[in-house]
């Protein structure tokens, strides 16, 4: 006697689960221009390295004698592989079964996703396509509900966010609770073409109340792509796996580990001859921030996320001789680089990245304060600022920050931390207010007054410019350099070697206080 028969069941169980949906739902999926869950799977992780979990999960039909008639595959594939030789664990709704919508065996398995990925302290990259539960009645009594005891479902969820990176990428139609999981990342991409995410689809939407609009309409790309929902827009599915994948690379594996500093062959001393004329002498002429940024950081390292989000300051990920570094940095050319409120959140929730995963931050900074008017006012723009500065003054990674042009006002305060190291470019201004501002203020009656009131106003601003200098500061030892802009890549090179000793003490988890 041996275990043959049930050796050959498993292979048929297996090969039935590898089938998915049958041939017909793949070549469906396929004529919508998306991939199956496994050949994402595959195009995602170094080749041959998946780990499957729950190979033969599912639901299986047997005749009296027990012997296997049909078997229907769990709709969630997860386990474990590699990216780049890095370990990760990966899941994802199979759409070629019932539209992704989880049966039983797929639910448990999504659960068991995140505590994969906890239990090995691994990244967690979800590839979601699907909805959430069904209101179809199944077969049989059963029982109703969850036990009594079983923990929140989102438990799992929000706990792995302060243990490993996360990132999802929304493939296809995305609704319900893995819309949430979405929402639930460090780094959520979506594909511009195929992917929607939503609450609720436009039936829904429909019915409760009585406005009929497309999936596209209701959660595009263009949706979420200006409210924070999805961080970057993917060309195509493989665009969208290799920002992931690229994403993963800035990161540690978990909190208890530190990003990996690579070896770079940009040259530390490399000292960039257009930096010394990229910001304009005239100074109400924008300039190129990120021109700028790059022209500082590693060559080809610069990684942008959240662009069209509180557009007015940057959030990226770089390298600074191979150290992973958090950037921040104000983009003079929407509302001349002022900190609104979806920056403010933008900003604060990228501090909070950077904690979490001991990401030195570096800030190239223009800062001329709080977005001002009446719209401002209504977005709540004092309340999210101040949050963000005070995610700023109780960081606890290392601090770089270069002031590049403007920084006033309380806003500026967001782009300093506790024992930063800064320097400024002799373009620098600083002080409470920008000059227009204060003149405005401070001589209103004087102007209006005066013969030339242009004239008069064009004098006062140019007097108050000169008092806003770097040079005096420098003197004072009011910051800790000035410099000439073509010194500012060496300078952050000896800094990122200085600080190298810290970073060791920052291992494990961070707490935040409250904020705002």
């Amino acid at each position: 006697m041996s275990w043959e028969k049930e050796a050959e069941e498993i292979k048929k169980m297996r090969v039935a689960a590898q089938a998915q949906g049958g041939k017909e739902a793949i070549e469906i999926q396929h004529a919508k221009g998306r991939l199956t869950i496994r050949e994402r799977i595959d195009s995602l992780l170094d080749t041959g390295s998946f780990q499957e979990q729950g190979r033969i999960a599912g639901a299986a039909e047997r005749d009296e004698n027990g012997n296997l008639k049909n078997f229907s595959p769990a709709n969630y594939i997860t386990g474990l592989g590699l990216i780049d030789g890095r370990r990760v664990a990966v899941g994802g709704e199979d759409f070629t079964l019932k539209g992704g919508s989880p049966n039983a065996a797929g639910l448990r398995k999504s659960v068991f996703a995140e505590e994969l990925a906890s239990q090995y302290r691994v990244p967690l990259v979800r590839m979601l396509e699907g909805g959430g539960g069904s209101v179809a009645k199944g077969k049989g009594g059963g029982t109703v509900g969850s036990p009594a005891y079983e923990k929140p479902r989102f438990l799992s969820i929000a706990k792995l966010m302060g243990e490993v990176p996360v990132a999802s990428a929304a493939l296809g139609p995305v609704a319900g609770f893995p819309a949430a999981r979405f929402a639930a990342s460090h780094f959520s991409v979506m594909t511009r073409e195929t992917a929607q995410l939503l609450i609720a689809g436009p039936a829904l939407v429909e019915r409760a109340l009585n406005i009929k609009i497309s999936k596209e309409d209701l959660g595009g790309a263009s949706v979420h792509s200006r409210n924070a929902v999805a961080a970057n827009i993917a060309k195509d599915e493989a665009d969208a796996l290799a920002q992931i994948r690229k994403f993963l690379s800035y990161l540690p594996a978990n909190v208890w580990e530190l990003p990996a500093r690579l070896s770079s062959d940009d040259p530390t001393d490399r000292m960039d001859e257009d930096l010394l004329s990229i910001v304009p002498k005239n100074r109400r002429l924008p300039f190129k921030m990120r021109n700028l940024v790059q022209m500082v950081v590693d060559r080809d390292s610069f990684f942008e996320m959240g662009k069209n989000y509180g557009p007015s300051l940057i959030t990226a990920f770089a390298r600074l001789d191979g150290q992973s570094v958090g950037v921040i940095a104000n983009d003079c050319r929407y509302y001349a680089g002022a900190m609104g409120a979806n920056a403010a959140q933008k900003v604060r929730r990228f501090i909070e990245l950077c904690d979490t995963f001991h990401l030195p931050i570096v800030n190239f900074t223009d800062e001329p304060g709080f977005m001002i008017g009446p719209d401002a006012e209504k977005d709540g723009t004092i309340k999210y600022g101040t949050s963000a500065v005070a995610a700023a003054a109780m960081s606890v990674v290392p601090w770089a920050t270069i002031i590049v042009k403007k920084a006033f006002g309380v806003a500026a305060a967001a782009h300093f931390s506790e024992n930063g190291y800064v320097l400024a470019w002799p373009s620098a201004e600083m002080g409470p207010l920008p000059v227009e501002g204060g003149v405005a203020v401070a001589f209103r009656r004087q102007i209006e007054a005066s013969d030339n009131p242009e004239q008069l106003r064009a004098e006062l601003e140019e007097q108050l410019a000169a008092q806003q200098s770097p040079f005096p500061r420098a003197e004072s030892f009011s910051i800790h350099d000035i410099i000439d802009p073509r010194e500012t890549r060496p300078a952050l090179c000896q800094w990122i070697d200085w600080i190298g000793p810290q970073l060791e003490s920052l291992k494990g988890p961070v707490s935040f206080y409250f904020r705002p």
